[in-house]
């Protein structure tokens, strides 16, 4: 067998030893060659420019400048020691400043003599300095510039306090590259790189670490993502063949009494196109015993419960049981009241499953579920449980299922002697880019309709000095028979506080709004379930005209009356966050409102994050908007698999490549399935390295 050199041991590169070593691995996960080619540049500088001082006039950019330090002293006491250096050159005079390691810095600067700066410069009152630059004598310096961009690396405080810097890396990876030369093998067959221009792998990773220009340096970083994506896609569609050809489940040919009775008499609107068509998608995946492993997005309001019931309905027709899991108790009771009143006399038997149902109401319903006289089981975590066994499951519905750990959801595959069919929904719009790359190996159905008479909420920005306005407007909707939602963040972190700004918001309300001409409710995590779920049904019922709550009610509570939202703090929630809670109104024919309190103080973000609400209503919108400000790390909640394991590839930027990529791996296997024609060995080779023996599950998503 063939020697390896990437999978050589970091330790055994020359510069690097046991010591350093351990840092690496510790720090940034680096143990071998390979790991080390792979820590890509994140950025890079031209380091052929030099500037005087009297130039620099902005803080945008890093400058290098040829000066001499002139004088050196240590100023201010404890903690706010620093030390501070006048840098001096032909047009002018200006500070380096060090906040720490100042004992250190010190014992190694001269007077004197020529220094080149590499930094960017910070403005204070005007005044320019440089905090905490790069220096490096004159006469170092010029042995060591190179031509061309220099690759600026991420490290660590702890890797930077050890000494190993930037320019550490550039000078390992310059040791470690001419070692690897004629090592790296390609992935590509020559056909797929002329069709796509892709340069040869080897050259590209030289070139992303030491780039001679900029348009070098583009194509190796456009082919290094290629590959990326084209893996990661492979992979999805690989599995997706394998849950359509080699997963059978049940078979539901007939659409009988039960649906048709539905659709003619009970539906309580008319379909909107896009439900029939993703109905449709449905009736042809469940009909012919090919395993259906789909998702459902939909933004809140649009009628995916409509569409689950439906399917409910198919497979109750065709023998088998169906079940709907949500991640909360609320919204599973919810699911519950909305299914049993929307099927009315059907001879359909639903149950409720929770964790607060009694041990003897639990018993009936194991026991009914077993012999088939319970139909649909509505349940929260619950549902898992082993003793929760079922005559005939055939579909599963799972909602909100981001909240739902993936090996939770293999259990309810285990219910059946098959899989039963899976259909997912979310009321979270994933934007196109991170659906193919996350749920590339599901189908995916879209509703992108509202139901007829369902009008746009309309959402303003007020800053908290408003507070008094926003609550005059509130007395006016409440004059005209409406309901408001208070919602407050609760962060973790400053759950403490954040309970203290609840209970001092909720008793302004009541000061402002009181008995007996107002009713308010509160609703918090602290609460106990049925404390919880009284007051909940009293806003239900119009008994209180006003909600004060924390993010309890994101997913949930379903009041049609309810006609504005008002998010306190709404700076500290997310895009989707405050997208979802805009959504709890506007489910009435009455013109709905959300306003976002914030303080004056805003990041840019948050600026951001405001000015998208208040300009769209569109899921999809926001979603793109959240992905670009919070990446995709964050939103890695809707699918908890790390699949994305991504080096240089950036989903939230590169969906152009995202798309050939994906294009390029249908092409490879429409043409050869399993990779087994000789040119395709190296791309099977690759495949197999990175993907054999992970657990695969999209399966269960």
């Amino acid at each position: 067998m063939q020697y390896n050199i990437l999978k050589t041991p970091i330790e055994y590169l020359k510069g690097v030893g046991p010591a350093k070593a351990d840092l690496l691995k510790k720090e940034l996960r680096i143990f071998t060659y390979q790991d080390l080619l792979y820590h890509y540049p994140f950025r890079y500088v031209d380091r052929s420019k030099f500037y005087t001082i009297g130039e620099v006039k902005s803080a945008d950019i890093e400058v290098q400048i040829i000066g001499k330090i002139t004088k050196i002293e240590e100023l201010g006491q404890n903690r706010a020691k620093r030390l501070v250096a006048k840098f001096k050159d032909e047009s002018g005079v200006v500070d380096l400043v060090w906040f720490k390691g100042a004992t250190w810095i010190k014992k190694t600067l001269q007077l004197n003599v020529p220094y080149v700066l590499f930094a960017k410069p910070t403005f204070y009152n005007g005044i320019m300095n440089f905090a905490h630059p790069e220096l490096e004598l004159q006469s170092e310096a010029e042995k060591s510039i190179q031509k061309g961009l220099q690759p600026v690396y991420s490290t660590s405080e702890k890797l930077n306090q050890r000494g190993i810097t930037n320019k550490t890396f550039a000078r390992l990876t310059r040791t470690l590259l001419p070692q690897l030369k004629n090592q790296i093998p390609e992935t590509f067959n020559e056909d797929l790189r002329i069709e796509h221009k892709l340069p040869p792998r080897e050259a590209s990773l030289f070139t992303v670490h030491f780039p001679q220009n900029d348009e070098q340096l583009r194509w190796a970083r456009y082919r290094l993502k290629f590959e990326e994506f084209f893996f990661l896609q492979l992979n999805l569609l690989i599995q997706k063949q394998v849950n359509q050809t080699q997963i059978k489940s049940f078979a539901f040919p007939r659409v009988a009494n039960l649906f048709n009775d539905f659709f003619n008499h009970k539906l309580p609107f008319e379909l909107t196109g896009a439900q029939k068509r993703v109905l449709k998608e449905i009736r042809v995946d469940i009909s012919q015993g090919k395993h259906m492993n789909r998702l459902l997005q939909g933004d809140v309001g649009s009628g995916k419960t409509m569409v689950a019931l439906m399917s409910m309905l198919i497979a109750l027709d065709n023998g088998y049981q169906a079940c709907i899991m949500a991640p909360t108790e609320i919204l599973a009771t919810q699911h519950f009241r909305g299914l049993t009143e929307d099927i009315g006399d059907l001879p359909i038997r639903i149950e409720l499953l929770t964790g607060s149902v009694k041990i003897a109401k639990r018993r009936e319903i194991h026991a009914g579920l077993e012999n088939g006289e319970i139909h649909i089981l509505v349940g929260t975590h619950a549902l898992l449980e082993d003793k929760v066994k079922f005559k005939n499951l055939g579909l599963v519905v799972i909602d909100e299922q981001h909240r739902f750990g993936v090996a939770q959801r293999s259990k309810l595959w285990k219910k059946n002697t098959k899989p039963p069919h899976v259909l997912v929904m979310t009321a979270t719009p994933i934007p196109r880019t991170l659906a193919m790359s996350l749920y590339g190996d599901l189908d995916i159905s879209l509703i992108d309709e509202l139901p007829p008479g369902r009008k746009p909420i309309t959402t303003v920005h007020r800053f908290d000095k408003n507070r008094l306005k926003v609550f005059g407007f509130m007395k006016e909707e409440i004059a005209k028979g409406r309901q408001v939602y208070i919602v407050y963040p609760l962060i973790e972190e400053s759950a403490t506080l954040d309970y203290k700004n609840l209970q001092d918001g909720y008793e302004s309300v009541c000061r402002a709004f009181p008995l007996p001409d107002y009713a308010i409710s509160i609703v918090h995590g602290k609460m106990k379930p049925a404390d919880k779920e009284f007051e909940m049904q009293r806003f239900v019922k119009g008994e209180t005209q006003i909600m004060v709550a924390t993010t309890v009610i994101e997913v949930g509570v379903n009041v049609p009356n309810a006609s504005v939202m008002i998010i306190e703090s709404a700076e500290r929630f997310g895009l989707s966050q405050l997208h979802q809670l805009r959504g709890r109104v506007g489910r009435g024919a009455e013109k709905s409102y959300c306003i976002l309190i914030t303080s004056y103080k805003l990041s840019a973000d948050g600026k951001t994050r405001m000015q998208t609400m208040v300009r769209t209503n569109d899921g999809f919108e926001v979603a793109d908007v959240d992905l670009k400000l919070r990446g995709p790390g964050d939103l890695m909640g809707t699918r908890q698999s790390g699949m994305l394991d991504l080096k240089i590839a950036d989903i939230t930027k590169d969906g152009p490549i995202l798309s050939k990529a994906r294009d390029a791996a249908l092409t490879l296997l429409k043409e050869d399935y399993n990779l087994s024609q000789p040119k395709h060995l190296s791309i099977r080779n690759e495949y197999l390295k990175k993907y054999r023996g992970k657990m695969q599950w999209s399966r269960i998503s």
